[in-house]
């Protein structure tokens, strides 16, 4: 997977909390093969109307957020079912990493097994930042832009006096930086393990016997 090291991408606003996985990806699409069209069931439900006309209110609709690869999220984002499905459609479609005050577990732990960053940042400080980028008049589309720093574990973002710290996990925050998942980076460490087993049969040569 796509190794995260630094961010800077348009952010969009998403509203509204208990965002489940069956409305990141409704469930009869969970059938279909992970292909080129994948991304066009993300949020299918509230981007297309019956018809499948986009629907022009819907965030990732509205021209100042299209394109995105930042989701500014609420409580308890990725809530519901466990399905990868949610975070294969996301990336897919282009979603780098969302910012929520919380996540659903199962939603959190497929996140970062698949390379997209989920940052838990204070709720009263998304908010602020939602507002912002909603309230933005500027056409350029730098001014709703969100700077992530993996590696500081840092988020600036518009409307915020100072950069906002956040916390993760030691193990995965290096399988992110070097774009690895937990087999990928066991297997790094192969050469440690081949000379750690080698010097232990030496040590104790009565283990092999």
């Amino acid at each position: 997977m796509q190794a995260f090291t630094h961010l800077r991408a348009l952010a969009a606003p998403l509203e509204g909390r208990n965002v489940d996985t069956d409305q990141i990806i409704p469930a009869r699409f969970l059938k279909k093969n992970r292909d080129a069209f994948y991304k066009n069931y993300l949020f299918h439900d509230l981007r297309f109307d019956e018809h499948g006309a986009p629907r022009p209110d819907f965030i990732l609709n509205r021209p100042p957020f299209k394109g995105a690869q930042i989701l500014v999220a609420d409580e308890n984002f990725g809530c519901g079912s466990s399905r990868e499905g949610a975070v294969y459609c996301l990336a897919d479609y282009g979603i780098r990493a969302i910012l929520a005050p919380s996540f659903g577990d199962i939603f959190f732990n497929n996140c970062l097994k698949n390379g997209l960053l989920p940052v838990r940042l204070d709720a009263k400080v998304l908010a602020a930042i939602r507002q912002t980028l909603l309230k933005s008049t500027e056409t350029n589309d730098s001014a709703r832009d969100i700077t992530i720093d993996l590696a500081a574990c840092t988020v600036k973002a518009p409307g915020l006096n100072a950069p906002q710290i956040f916390t993760m996990d030691p193990f995965w925050h290096e399988c992110l930086l070097k774009g690895v998942d937990e087999l990928a980076l066991t297997l790094s460490y192969a050469n440690d393990i081949e000379n750690f087993e080698q010097q232990h049969r030496s040590a104790h040569p009565w283990l092999a016997s």
